[in-house]
Order: structure tokens, then sequence, then C-alpha cells
């Protein structure tokens, strides 16, 4: 019997079912508003604007020029970089993975040590006048296959895009296309980077790993082999910044909302967020004004939208260590290639729960919307404000405020009081706990330093030289830049450049500050020269073969495409793209790919503690069929594309097929689903 025929009378027949299935949790209660839904990618390509990376590589004429080899193109990074003098880190956090969870993990077997996967990140401020990348960049680099992916902030679409370079290589022409954000957003399920939890045991963080590196005696792009958890734990804690992104940006369009109401809340949020940024970090108490044109209207919208508040996806995976009780580096292939296996409680496919949630009501809810906005104001002009402000000083008026001072029982110590909760401690010629109506404290500065407080203003003196014995009257005198700035706010929301930049738009973070430097009296930069690149996808390179004209897949083999065409028909080879490709050739690619297949529908079945592999489609995206997973693991499409390849395995065996048996070498050491010039 021929497999065509095999597949015809099976769907006569009832369905085969391999092993009997397991119980499958209830659907639960309706899951609350996500920040980011797993199930919605979005558009491949950018709606508007470009990735930063597009930015940073583009060759001034709709092209890239991408520097190779890779350690050129971490040094064109280093100068776009602040430094911080106290750190003994880089900007650019690299490091190495040999054995990893992404896409490319066995792109380099078995020689996984000598190609380990570079990952990337920046989380360093930007020199004067360079772009915004802390948070915002991060690359992916494996040397075996030639490519890089990239994951960039595109700051006019408000969201993360993703991208690979092909060709990546000596010799080579690097090729820059934008990725099918179907595949990505099964793993990055917040539309964002993700990275592991302590102690990060894949990277060479892991003195197994950095050992066996080292034994390899490559030089890895001059990527330090034995490194402690600094560098990943500096990435970790990027990353969780960069997933807070999504969350700053539904506040700012759909919690502030539409028209004027909405533009004064903006304006309201960016005020503050200045404020803190020219502050360090610290947020002054919010003032009447604030609360009337942001924090009122902003939670009363938020609550009214999402009642039970917004849950932010998890970005963190758990730790795993890939060589957890290996003793000895395995001399067989098939070993080797089993400890690339990454089993289904480690996946990042798998679903995972909110990492937290904003709840307009929370007591922190209006301080997390505000430090949120402040991330996107860092984009290397802000300290031109700070500049703007003090060439405005002989003009700015002057506040004087006096403190009455007390000796501090048993100590050299005075403590002073002023109007509003005013507070400060005086010893040995340096003022702590400066904090001004309730603001948060001031670090310790000595008696003669200039300090921003956390207000916006400027304390240019403290005068103590009426103090007696440590009792006595103490003046502060400031400048009240705070009143310049809420001056140049209200003129920037007034005027037409401001109202299209404080509408309904992601946070115009860069264009914003050069607008109010304008209303400040600074001249505005110069734009950036250039045409920027034009956003692609990548097309294969011979297009398939069709069937003839109105001669529609059979029914058996239609419901592949309508089911995992979404991630598999694609360029890409990684995840396989077995549907790409000639429509009569599909039987012999799904017949390659069988043992796979059927191991990832039959793990649907199962319940998630008893999977060894993650179901396919992945969980996460589920939704977007219009389906719960409990009901995925019951439906007859999916049984039906079960016994299929359940079919096609026992013509090819004589044997009924097992998941469990065709797992007992190991995931990865099944046959791969693109056989050697495969699409």
């Amino acid at each position: 019997m021929t497999i065509r025929r095999a597949l015809q009378s099976m769907l006569l027949a009832a369905f085969v079912i391999v092993r009997a299935p397991l119980t499958v949790a209830a659907e639960p209660a309706p899951m609350r508003a996500w920040v980011v839904d797993p199930a919605a990618p979005g558009s491949h390509l950018p709606p508007v604007g470009v990735s930063l990376f597009d930015q940073l590589f583009a060759d001034g004429r709709g092209g890239h020029m991408v520097p190779f080899p890779f350690d050129t193109l971490l040094a064109r990074l280093d100068p776009l970089l602040a430094r911080d003098g106290a750190s003994t880190l880089p900007p650019v956090k690299p490091v190495l993975i040999p054995l990893g969870r992404s896409l490319q993990r066995t792109a380099a077997a078995p020689d996984y040590f000598r190609f380990p996967r570079v990952v990337l990140a920046v989380d360093a401020p930007p020199a004067p006048g360079a772009p915004l990348l802390k948070d915002r960049l991060y690359i992916g680099y494996a040397e075996k296959s030639a490519v890089l992916e990239v994951i960039s902030y595109n700051e006019a679409a408000g969201r993360f895009e993703f991208q690979l370079v092909k060709d990546y290589r000596a010799g080579g022409q690097p090729r820059v296309f934008y990725a099918n954000r179907n595949i990505c957003f099964a793993c990055h399920q917040n539309g964002a980077p993700i990275f592991s939890r302590a102690l990060w045991d894949e990277t060479n963080a892991n003195p197994a790993i950095a050992a066996r590196l080292d034994a390899v005696g490559r030089r890895f792009y001059g990527i330090p082999t034995g490194r402690g958890v600094d560098l990943p734990y500096a990435i970790d804690k990027g990353v969780r910044r960069a997933n807070l992104f999504a969350l700053s940006q539904r506040l700012w369009r759909e919690g502030c909302g539409p028209g004027d109401p909405g533009a004064a809340c903006r304006a309201g949020l960016f005020a503050a967020a200045i404020r803190m940024r020219l502050a360090g970090g610290r947020a002054g108490r919010p003032d009447a004004a604030f609360d009337e044109a942001a924090a009122r209207p902003l939670r009363s919208r938020a609550g009214r939208l999402w009642p039970d508040g917004l849950a932010i996806g998890r970005s963190d995976l758990p730790n795993r260590n890939p060589l957890q009780g290996v003793t000895r580096w395995p001399d067989a292939l098939p070993a080797q290639l089993a400890l690339s296996h990454v089993p289904a409680r480690f996946e990042p496919l798998a679903p995972r729960p909110p990492d937290a949630w904003w709840r307009a009501n929370a007591p922190e809810a209006l301080a997390e919307a505000v430090a949120g906005v402040a991330e996107f104001v860092a984009d290397g002009q802000w300290l031109r404000v700070e500049a703007a402000l003090a060439r405005r000083a002989a003009s700015l008026p002057r506040g004087v405020m006096a403190l009455d001072c007390v000796p501090q029982p048993a100590s050299r110590a005075s403590r002073c009081r002023g109007p509003g909760g005013t507070t400060l401690d005086l010893a040995d010629g340096r003022i702590s706990r400066l904090s001004l109506a309730g603001e948060p404290p001031q670090p310790a500065f000595a008696l003669g330093e200039a300090v921003r407080l956390a207000g916006g203003d400027w304390l240019e003196h403290v005068d103590a030289s009426a103090l007696k014995a440590g009792a006595g009257p103490l003046q502060l005198r400031l400048r009240t830049d705070s009143r310049a700035l809420a001056s140049a706010m209200e003129a920037l929301a007034a005027s037409p450049e401001g109202a299209a930049l404080l509408a309904d738009r992601p946070i115009p973070g860069a264009a914003l500050v050069t607008a109010l430097l304008k209303m400040l009296g600074e001249a505005p930069a110069k734009p950036p020269q250039g045409v920027p690149p034009t956003p692609r996808l990548e097309t294969p390179d011979t297009p398939p073969r069709d069937a003839p004209m109105g001669t529609p897949l059979p029914r058996p083999l239609a419901a592949f495409h309508a089911w995992c065409a979404a991630c598999h028909l694609s360029a890409e080879q990684f995840p396989p793209n077995f549907l790409q490709g000639p429509r009569d050739e599909l039987e012999a690619r799904l017949r390659q790919c069988a043992p796979r297949i059927l191991v990832r529908l039959t793990m649907a079945r199962r319940l998630p503690a008893a999977r060894e592999k993650t179901p396919m489609p992945p969980e996460s995206m589920l939704p977007a069929f219009g389906i719960h997973p409990a009901a995925w693991a019951t439906s007859p499409e999916r049984a039906e594309m079960e016994a299929v390849v359940a079919t096609m395995l026992r013509l090819e065996t004589g044997r009924e097929p097992d998941p469990d048996a065709l797992l007992a070498g190991g995931y990865e050491y099944l046959r791969p689903c693109l056989a050697t010039g495969a699409h």
C-alpha cells in the first residue's frame, strides 16, 4: 500500500492515537490583560521607522555595512558608549554559550566548544552625541552558521525588532533581513530579549564550561573564557529593564489616552521624567500640577481599561547546566548530540507566567510610570538640558530657605528643620539626609558643593556661617530650575511641534528632548544624514514549484499548512522550514521529519511535568488560532496530524511508533527534519 493510499484510508477509519492520552488540565479562568500578547507578534516588518541596528550599520545608500570579523563589530560599538570609571566591566557585555537554547543550538554540532554562540548586550549609557543603545541592542553570533541574530529597539514603532544577518563570514556578503516574528515570539513572549536566571550555568561563567572552552585553544573574538558571574548578571539586569519598555509605551499611549487630556498627561509624565533623570534617578514629591495633569487621569483611565492590572511577560528562563553530571566529554557522536538536548522544563518555548503586575491603584504605580518614561530620555542629549539650564542661570530666580539647627546629643552633628518638612544633618563639613518637602533624601555631599535636588532645583550654596556650636540658622540658596523646566514644557505642549510629539504615539524620547532644548533657547542638533536601510524580509532563493492550478493539498497534508505554516513555511532552516518547497514533495519532507513531529504532537496530550519536549504549535501561540491548550490536546485536527506522521512511521518501520522509544537516544539524535540539500 502506498503512503498516500494509507493516509486516505486512515481518514476513513478511527484516528490512530499513539499510547493512551494522559489527563490534561482543565481550561483556566480567562487571563488578565498582558502588556504584550504572546500570541500577537505584529507585522514582521516595522510599521514605521527602522531598528537601531539599521541605524548603526547603515551605509547611507539604503543598505548596510556590517563590520566583519566579529571583534571588529565589537570595536565599532565601544566609542558609542560611556564608561563607568568606578567599574571594571566593559560597556558591551559578551558571554560565550556553547550548549544553549537558541534556534541555532545545534548549528555547531558536534564542535560546540570550538564554535560557541556569543551573546552580547549593551547596558551602558551613550557617549555624548551617540544614540541610546543602553538595554536596546542584543546580538547573538553563531560562527558555524555565519549568522547574527539581532534584537534592537525601534523608537518610532515603540517595539523591539528581530533581525538576521546572513552570510556573515570571511569573504561573504552580509545581508540583513527582518525575521519572522511568529518564530521569535514563540520564545520571546514579551516581544523583548530573554536570558537565563542565576547562576547562568550555560555561559562561560560556569567553570566547567570555561575549562572546556580553554581546552580548545581558540581566541574567541577577544572575549575572555574565564569570567565570573558579573557579565551575565549585568545582561540579566539589562534584559529585565528592557522588558519594561512595553509597559511604559502602553501607559504613555493608552493609559494617558487621546486628545488634549492625553497630551497633558504625557507632558506631565515627561516633565517628571526629565527631573528624575537630571537628579540621578531620584524622584521629587509629586506636586498639584502633576497630580491634576498626569497622576489622577492616568490612574482613572488605566483602572477602567485594566481593572485587574497589566501582566508583564517574564524575561528570565530557568537556569540550566548542560554539563550537569558530565564528568568526561563523550567520544561517541550520539552522546555528544544528546548533550545539546533541552528538556521541556528548560525550553524557552514553554509558556511563562507573568513576571509582575502593574496595577493603577498600587501605591508605586505612578512612580513606576515616571521611571519608565525616564528610560527614554537618556538619549545622549539629556545632559544638554543640564547645560542649557546652567547657561540660563543668570536669568533664573533664586529662592532662599531658612532652617533651624540644633546639636545632636553625644555627637558633633546638627539636625536642621525647615518649612514643609525640609530636613538635613550636618557633621564635619558634610551634609547628609537632605530632603526638601518630603523628597527622597539626597546623597551626602560636602558643605561647599552644589548639587541637583530631586525636585529639579539646583542647590547652589549652603550657608552655615551663622551656626554657633551646632545651633542656629542655616540657609539654602536654590536656583529654581524646576520653574524654568515647567515653563519650557508648557510652551512645548502649547506649540504645534509639541502637540504632534505628545499625541497618541510611541514615546519620542530623543525628539522630545530636542524640542525641549529649543524651548530653553538651544540650537537644534544637526539631523543625521543619509538614507536609512530599506526593511526587507528574506525570500527563498528558488520559488517553490506549485501544484497545478486548482489542485488542493490532500486534507491530512493541508492541516500542516494550517497549523504550522506561521513558523515552518519560511526561508529559515532554524526552525526547520519543512513546508517550504514544491507541493508535490511535501509528503516526502513530512516523512523525513515524522519522528520529530510525532514527538511534538503527542506532547500536547501529556501533563507539563511529564513532557520531555514542548508541544507544537507552542502553547503560547495557540490563542492566535482561537484555541486553548487543553482544547488543542483533544482536538480532531491535532489527532489527524498525529495520525498522519504515525502512519508514515508505521509503514517505514513496520512497528507501532512509540514517542518514548523515539526519545530513548535523545531528541537531538532523531534524524533532522531537513535532509542534506533540502530547502
